[in-house]
């Protein structure tokens, strides 16, 4: 970004707090889509894969990858220089790389890739996940799961929270899940909402990103 302007606006639309209220720069805030069946149409459901994002020639190099759901659209987040605005991409020792809008897909969130800022061993998942959960405003306590994410021989072990927060003093459910490769890169996927009836539309598309995680080192 080019100028403090531009800055604050794509703040807006990709910034680490609230994306889904984003607005064109000087505008009113997008009517919500309608929501659509298929790949992401409800937690019960399954997504369908259309692509993925994380490997080399996606719009998103990352230390894992995974399958995108169908209509979901990556996009690598661009930081600023000044530390100012620098620091709203960072968070528990992650900086954020990647946003996946869902909004294509008939629904107002996304996913969020945070990179971790030093590399981390194996078993360090739940440390890794702990240390970014220290920068949400939780209500309550997150409930931490264990979980096998990827197939086979690229399986990784994860550490899932589920927890909720409430930006407005309405409760929101949101969720997040670290893993570390075997080169020893970290990262955190994130899935955030409108409010907790997207967040349950979404979790089809999360739920992919788990199963079909895998390295990209």
């Amino acid at each position: 970004m080019t100028g403090a302007g531009l800055l604050v606006a794509g703040l807006t639309a990709c910034g680490p707090s609230e994306p889904e209220q984003a607005t064109a720069a000087g505008g009113a805030q997008d009517p919500k889509p309608a929501a659509t069946s298929g790949a992401s149409a409800g937690a019960a459901g399954s997504a369908k894969a259309a692509g993925s994002v994380g490997g080399d020639g996606t719009p998103c190099r990352l230390p894992v990858s995974f399958d995108l759901a169908e209509g979901w659209k990556p996009k690598a987040v661009t930081h600023a220089e000044d530390d100012q605005f620098a620091a709203l991409f960072k968070q528990g020792g992650t900086t954020l790389a990647c946003e996946i809008d869902a909004k294509p897909a008939g629904i107002i969130g996304f996913l969020r890739v945070w990179a971790a800022d030093e590399p981390a061993a194996p078993g360090d998942a739940r440390m890794v996940l702990e240390a970014f959960m220290a920068g949400e405003k939780v209500k309550g306590a997150p409930v931490y799961t264990d979980v096998q994410a990827g197939t086979g021989n690229s399986a990784l072990p994860v550490v899932q929270a589920s927890y909720e927060t409430a930006p407005l003093d309405e409760p929101k459910k949101e969720s997040a899940f670290a893993a570390v490769t075997p080169g020893g890169k970290a990262a955190v996927i994130q899935l955030g909402g409108l409010d907790s009836g997207e967040h349950e539309q979404m979790l089809p598309a999360f739920r992919l990103a788990q199963q079909s995680l895998k390295s990209a080192d």
